[in-house]
């Protein structure tokens, strides 16, 4: 069986392959790799068959990456050849697959002139996909989403011959396709036998294809009209057959021609269910035309009537219907739709006029059809010599209205106009200026939804002048006066004259507003250039316009059904949304057909696939109710949960859990069938509806493509996302990442409004500066995306356990229950106040601090440049939003939630207006403090799910050590202090730490905030008499002086003392050891002397008058200028000491001055009683730091100044310039 994760199919063996395996291909930052030119798009190959319940989305190539470096080979099992020990370079990215091939096979094989490079595929390890031959490097998914995340590159080399070939279709195993529905022709594909080898179809599809159901269809009509003939001449029915011979077979009347109105007769309403009779009295039917979702007239109502009982229960009215529309008047796609309301019976009681009144009536069901058939005739009957036709109302048991059609003597049919002999182009700039201005405005609104009256008539009648713009045919067709008979030449003239438009500009023509034949006929043809990898982009768009086809037989569905049966990706995808489909009760029984044709077509192998994956959706359904239901004491995801066929092995009990949240989503991991993989890790939710998140899922996958194409990666992190069924479906889990809010509640519960966290976090897995800065890189761009695609998505409930960060850097949102700006509420209060999330602790990454940085400003641009390559695609979001009205998510269901997308795009504005826009943006959602406050409420609401198996954890170390990994610890002792200036100003201890391996001592260095997190976290395992008292962190003034430095020192020594001599439950707990375990930062200072101190920024320069008379320095302090401040003023003084002073007997110090740069002193500072000769071997060592009242003082600058290079017999006046230690020039 194959488990629905990865997105991958078992379609090799891998276990048996007697080639070698290629090893990994590890990411280079060499100068040479970084910055070439962009790789253009290349559409990928039909890929070999997918099957999980989602599809592959795979993302653009990176810019920045367009040379794949050299592969390292290692070694195959199955061979000893020493040729695999050495390297050889990859080709281009721009290169084909054969290339690498060959390269590959020159290891394998001495002889190569028996060898056809055709005859093998390069599999990619872990995942059951191949790289096509004749396809570049560049354009395949994995191949781009490894050089994305810098992750290696494992590919094995398969003989083709040696390919799996069971989803594959096969004579046997395709069905030749029957009709698809009823009241409208068959619609069949033939007999499909299986895909060729190299993926193509052979055979094509065409509309001339035999209808042998149809014939009998209506064979089986004409013997049941028979049947009913010998009913009405036996017994006594109050009904009869139409009079043979009544209408002449082939006769035929235009509908242009009739300027009779519409008329029929609504007869009767049958099979009424014995409820409605007990709980409805006064039933009536609406009867309705309408075309592209807008009535033509107003609804005709019948008389209200009563149920009569017969043989069953009907409703009978027995009543004319006339619309005030001619016939000539009606578009061909006309909809007829009935609805039938009743008022409900008044409880006993209360059966007065009034209360009777005040009723409302209610619409048990309704039925929409087509007024003109799939042929073109009026009415709904499928077979000719009848005018009556029926359809049933959606319900469990089919109600059916009986409505009958005037008889006559011909029949009455639409036939197509031809399109007018020639449309005219003009040059736009032939328009007057003031016409040019009011169509630009018009085109720009993008979207045929927001257009005035006054636009439209301005659009149609200039039509002609707007060929330039291929984008504006939407809003054209949409201007139309009428979609009669009479205004179709000219409708079909621009149509045909209209230059060819993208795929994405001819979405907008598959909308409910053109149901014309003709249009969508257009839109299909020029969807039709589209690539397999861009049409799993648009997919759920084109199921969704399935609904607004007028017949079932149409170009669109004979375009997904050949799509669908040439790439298995797209076969897949096509059967899970169509599945979706089925819940949706008025076109469920559309999607019935389509889901019908495309499992006859598949093959066997793979509708036996389809079965085992919904019997998988099924019993996972069913475990996660169960745990769901459970007390949380006796929850579990094992091997004892599972039933049937599903093997316990396939889902390693250690790895599979579930989550503490109201859902209770299980955390599965599937086993990969492939050894050189990794298992693949779900998240399976019952009682979420998922469509929700797999629409932002796609429309930031779109997003993120678009940015690539324009040369912008933002880093964005695409996970895949898709609904198995309303209320439930599976989320891909994205390795090394965690919530916003365990990373700040490491700090405390209060860790929210703190700005260090992210950034501890990200240094803390990322202990190498190199590593750290690109990190920091990381975080800029995907958190610039994340701001940009919130905003313009309106996604709410952002809360910082909906917010995921990798170790990597990259940033991006999970769980997208609130979109288009439906934010959560509390009372009249919106939970999400700021426009997006962007927090401080956000902005101290970017920084590097607390104080804005150039990288900010980088931060700013990034955005903007981003918002505005979205906005120029205002057009495909309004499409794709605007095709998925009908879907059924509550959040995107009307015009108006359409519209937040617009609003927020504004399409109307420059460049430069939308950049301050969104400048703007970013201040007012950095300076809220309601998203902080949301994120700490949501921190002290989540206390309750923190289950007892979450072990406490340093917030400083990357990982747990213990005992039996790190040996166990003997002895420690702190050493000494140490200053240090970054991050922060402070001391940090200097610990020995010495093991009972000889000889093995290691020395951490750990600040005292750090000791008492240790502490604070040994209290939550064990009770505090089981602990050492920690030393009090309230001292009475500068609480980070030396002083006090070195009192705690001795403190911190009898703490640790009885720490590790206290019970072995503490002493040997996995905190202990993992907080005297080496940290990165302990690794790199243990390879100097000591622990250097770090300067800050420091600058300036000081100006000084030294003289040497009587046995005394003279040094005036006059002026300093360009002193470096943090961003407020500081408060400057100068200290100066005589060195060497190792009793510090020489310090002299100057007033403060205050809040300034720029401070004058003219102190003088006299040392008294030095010899000359002394004097000559000392050095003048001035320091200039701010005062910082209880704080320690910061260090702004300091200068040395060796005596003896001054000449003191005279005075020496300048400028020294301040900066780190070191000796001072004039």
């Amino acid at each position: 069986m194959i488990l629905p994760f990865p997105p991958f199919p078992p379609f090799p063996n891998l276990h048996h392959s007697p080639i070698p395996t290629i090893p990994p291909i590890p990411h280079s930052h060499h100068s040479h790799y970084s910055h070439p030119s962009p790789i253009p798009t290349i559409p990928s190959f039909p890929p070999f068959p997918p099957f999980p319940p989602f599809p592959l989305f795979p993302p653009f190539p990176n810019p920045h990456h367009s040379f794949i470096p050299t592969i390292p080979p290692f070694p195959n099992p199955h061979h000893s050849q020493n040729s695999w020990n050495s390297q050889f370079s990859l080709p281009p990215g721009s290169s084909t697959v054969d290339l690498l091939i060959y390269q590959a096979l020159c290891y394998t094989h001495n002889e190569l002139g028996a060898v056809d490079v055709e005859d093998f595929l390069l599999k990619i390890c872990g995942l059951e996909e191949f790289l096509q031959n004749k396809h570049a490097l560049g354009s395949h998914e994995h191949i781009q989403h490894c050089r994305k995340f810098d992750i290696d590159i494992r590919l094995q080399l398969l003989p083709r011959r040696g390919a799996r070939s069971e989803l594959a279709r096969t004579v046997r195993g395709g069905h030749g396709v029957t009709s698809l529905g009823s009241g409208s022709p068959p619609w069949g594909l033939g007999h499909l036998p299986g895909v060729c080898s190299d993926g193509s179809l052979p055979i094509s599809l065409t509309d001339q294809v035999p209808f042998p159901a149809e014939r009998i269809v209506e064979s089986l009509t004409a013997a049941i009209l028979n049947l009913v003939e010998l009913y009405c001449s036996t017994f006594n029915a109050d009904f009869q057959t139409a009079a043979p011979g009544s209408r002449e077979l082939g006769t035929v009347q235009e509908a242009r021609l009739l300027t009779c109105p519409l008329s029929f007769t609504v007869y009767a309403t049958h099979r009424i269910p014995i409820t409605w009779a007990a709980s409805y009295e006064d039933f009536y039917l609406s009867c309705s035309l309408s075309h592209g979702g807008k009535e033509l007239c107003s609804p005709l109502l019948t008389r209200k009537a009563h149920v009569h009982k017969y043989l069953f229960h009907l409703i009978i009215w027995d009543q004319q219907i006339c619309f005030p529309v001619q016939v000539n008047r009606l578009p061909r796609e006309t909809l007829l739709s009935v609805t039938l309301f009743a008022v409900p019976v008044p409880p006993p009681g209360s059966s007065s006029d009034t209360n009777r009144q005040r009723r409302v009536p209610e619409a048990l069901g309704w039925v929409t059809t087509p007024l003109f058939n799939f042929r073109q005739y009026v009415g709904c009957a499928s077979s000719p010599g009848t005018g009556r036709g029926w359809a049933g109302i959606p319900g469990r048991d089919r109600r059916v209205p009986n409505i009958d059609f005037p008889t006559s003597a011909f029949e009455v049919k639409f036939t197509n106009p031809p399109a007018a002999e020639s449309s005219p182009r003009y040059e736009f700039g032939s328009l007057g200026e003031e016409e040019q201005r009011q169509l630009r405005e018009a085109m720009q609104k993008k979207s045929l939804y927001w257009l005035t009256d006054a636009d439209r008539q301005r659009l149609w009648d200039k039509r002609c002048h707007c060929h330039a713009s291929p984008g504006a045919l939407p809003m054209l067709l949409a201007s139309a006066p009428s979609w009669d008979w009479g205004c179709l030449p000219d409708i079909y003239a621009l149509l045909s004259h209209w230059g060819s438009m993208s795929h994405q500009d001819a979405l907008g023509l598959l909308h409910a507003t053109f149901p014309d034949q003709e249009v969508r006929r257009t839109a299909v043809q020029w969807i039709d250039s589209i690539s397999d990898t861009e049409l799993l982009d648009y997919l759920p768009q084109l199921v969704q316009a399935l609904k607004y086809e007028c017949y079932l037989d149409s170009p669109l569905v004979r375009f997904l059904m050949k799509r669908a049966i040439c790439d298995l990706k797209v076969t897949h995808y096509f059967f899970w949304l169509l599945k979706d489909g089925l819940k949706d009760s008025q076109f469920s029984i559309r999607y019935q057909y389509l889901l019908a044709a495309l499992l006859c077509c598949c093959g066997k192998g793979l509708r036996e696939e389809f079965d085992r994956q919904c019997l998988l959706v099924s019993t996972l359904a069913r475990l996660a109710q169960q745990v769901r239901d459970a007390a949380p004491s006796a929850r579990q995801v094992g091997a004892g949960c599972w039933e049937g066929s599903l093997a316990p092995p396939s889902f390693p009990r250690q790895d599979c859990s579930y989550f503490n949240s109201n859902a209770v989503p299980l955390k599965l991991s599937f086993q990969n069938v492939d050894p050189l993989g990794e298992n693949i890790r779900v998240i399976f939710k019952c009682g979420d509806d998922l469509r929700q998140d797999m629409l932002t899922l796609q429309m930031i996958r779109i997003m993120n493509k678009i940015w690539v194409q324009e040369g912008l990666d933002m880093r964005m992190v695409i996970f895949r996302c898709f609904s198995t069924g309303r209320g439930r479906g599976m989320v891909e889990m994205i390795p090394n990442a965690e919530t916003l809010r365990k990373i700040q509640v490491e700090h405390g519960v209060t860790g929210s409004f703190k700005d260090r966290p992210l950034a501890d976090w990200l240094q803390k897995h990322n202990p190498k500066e190199d590593e750290y800065e690109k990190a920091v890189e990381n975080f800029i761009y995907s958190c610039a995306g994340c701001c940009v695609a919130t905003y313009v998505l309106g996604i709410c409930d952002r809360h910082n356990d909906n917010i995921m960060l990798k170790t990597t850097g990259h940033m991006f949102h999970i769980d997208f229950g609130r979109f288009l700006g439906h934010a959560q509420m509390f009372g009249n209060i919106k939970r999400d106040r700021a426009p997006f999330v962007f927090t401080s602790d956000m902005a101290y990454v970017i920084n590097g601090g607390d104080k804005p940085s150039s990288r900010f400003h980088d931060f700013v641009d990034l955005c903007c440049q981003a918002y505005n390559l979205i906005r120029k695609h205002t057009h495909l979001f309004l499409n794709l939003l605007g095709l998925m009205l009908s879907c059924g998510i509550p959040e995107l269901s009307d015009l108006e939630d359409l519209k937040y997308v617009y609003d927020a795009l504004r399409p109307q504005d420059t460049d430069a207006d939308a950049t301050t826009y969104f400048t703007r943006l970013i201040e007012s959602s950095l300076g809220s403090v309601a998203t902080k406050l949301n994120f700490f409420i949501h921190n002290l609401a989540q206390m309750k799910f923190t289950g007892s198996e979450a072990r406490p954890a340093l917030s400083f170390a990357p990982r747990t050590h213990t005992l039996k990994t790190s040996g166990r610890i003997r002895d420690v002792f702190l050493c000494r202090h140490e200053r240090v200036f970054n991050p922060s100003k402070g001391y940090t201890y200097v610990v020995k730490v010495q093991r009972d391996s000889p000889g093995e001592v290691t020395f951490v260095q750990r600040t005292f905030e750090e000791f008492q997190e240790l502490h604070n976290k040994l209290r939550l395992l064990f009770p505090s008499s089981l602990l050492p008292s920690f030393p009090s962190r309230f001292v009475i003034g500068r609480s980070r002086g030396e002083a006090v430095a070195e009192r705690r020192r001795e403190e911190l020594n009898g703490y640790i003392w009885h720490l590790i001599h206290a019970t072995p439950e503490v002493a040997e707990c996995d905190l202990i050891y993992t907080f005297f375990h080496p940290l990165p930062r302990d690794e790199k200072a243990a390879g100097n002397a000591t622990w250097a101190r770090s300067l800050g920024k420091v600058g300036g320069e000081v100006k000084l008058s030294i003289s040497y008379k009587n046995n005394k320095l003279f040094i005036m302090v006059m002026h300093i200028r360009g002193l470096v401040g943090d961003g407020n003023d500081p408060d400057p003084y100068v200290k100066t000491y005589l060195l060497p002073d190792p009793q510090k007997t020489t310090k002299r110090k100057t007033k403060v001055a205050r809040k300034t740069c720029n401070p004058t002193y003219n102190e003088m500072l006299v040392y008294d009683g030095i010899p000359r000769g002394d004097l000559e071997q000392r050095e003048l060592r001035l320091s200039v730091l701010s005062e910082e009242g209880f704080w320690e003082n910061v260090l702004l600058g300091e200068v040395g100044i060796r005596l003896r290079d001054l000449d003191l017999a005279q005075e020496k006046m300048g400028w020294f310039a301040l900066g780190s230690r070191g000796h001072g020039t004039l």
